[in-house]
């Protein structure tokens, strides 16, 4: 599933070919999604300006003139920009047709785990994120609250950072990263760990996302930026998806087992 810099990247990529841009057509596949669209969207969204694109969490938000269209990945949603001359793809669901450059925004997800969700206003959409409870975003984790989340919680460190109610964002792949750049195993409990290790942790995760943004994400299946484009930053992972390879720092064998429901990988010397 597509994490925080992968859909960081795709609103980077999407910000420019959107801003200023009307939607002149929109044309909607017969499969669903996730969450369904509604035909009566199409009427709010034609002939509606994108001013923003911005993104909370793992989801991308967009101010198209009031209403905020909401769309999240998935595990293999595909939003990108390109020429309306391109063929569209098998298992493309959204094509929003733009009123200058003959370009299209299109939203492609072979599996439909993904969705695009129209919401009246910022009010509306804000309202619920708070009733899900989405945590802060990893960037503006106050070092205070931070403590205390893990302070009083019995559950591993896995499962804490997969917990989008105690920080927005983070998953599977970078929740292993930012383990092994703290130097703490992925099974211990929040509530055993020293200040120090609290906040080595914080400034961990941040190290660890701000990398992977500069590489334009982690293209390890379908995953590609908002203008086509892979990340690279697979190509830099300490321990996900290395299985039995040498570490990096100290050459003992990559470990994986299941954790917290999802696959794990830590080095067993590095973090102890």
């Amino acid at each position: 599933m597509p994490e925080l810099p992968e859909v960081e990247t795709v609103v980077r990529d999407l910000r420019g070919p959107l801003v200023g841009k009307r939607i002149a057509a929109l044309v909607v596949s017969r499969k669903a999604l996730r969450r369904p669209w509604r035909r009566a969207w199409n009427k709010s969204l034609i002939g509606r300006m994108f001013r923003s694109v911005e993104r909370r969490g793992k989801w991308i938000m967009l101010d198209v003139e009031g209403p905020m269209l909401l769309v999240h990945l998935g595990m293999t949603g595909q939003f990108t920009v390109c020429s309306a001359e391109d063929p569209r793809q098998d298992h493309t669901h959204l094509v929003f047709s733009l009123d200058k450059g003959g370009m299209e925004l299109r939203f492609r997800d072979i599996r439909r785990f993904g969705s695009a969700t129209l919401f009246p206003d910022l009010d509306a959409l804000t309202k619920s994120f708070v009733e899900d409870r989405l945590g802060p975003e990893p960037f503006d984790l106050d070092p205070v609250y931070w403590r205390q989340a893990l302070a009083k919680t019995s559950r591993n460190l896995k499962a804490i950072l997969l917990d989008q109610r105690v920080v927005a964002g983070v998953g599977n792949i970078y929740a292993d990263e930012s383990l092994f750049e703290a130097r703490l195993h992925p099974t211990r409990l929040g509530k055993n760990l020293k200040l120090r290790e609290i906040d080595r942790l914080r400034e961990a995760i941040v190290a660890v996302l701000s990398r992977a943004i500069e590489r334009r994400g982690s293209s390890i299946r379908d995953y590609v930026g908002g203008s086509g484009l892979q990340g690279k930053y697979q190509d830099e992972f300490r321990v996900y998806g290395r299985t039995d390879e040498d570490c990096w720092t100290c050459g003992t064998a990559i470990t994986q087992f299941r954790l917290a429901g999802r696959s794990t990988h830590c080095c067993p010397r590095c973090q102890k």
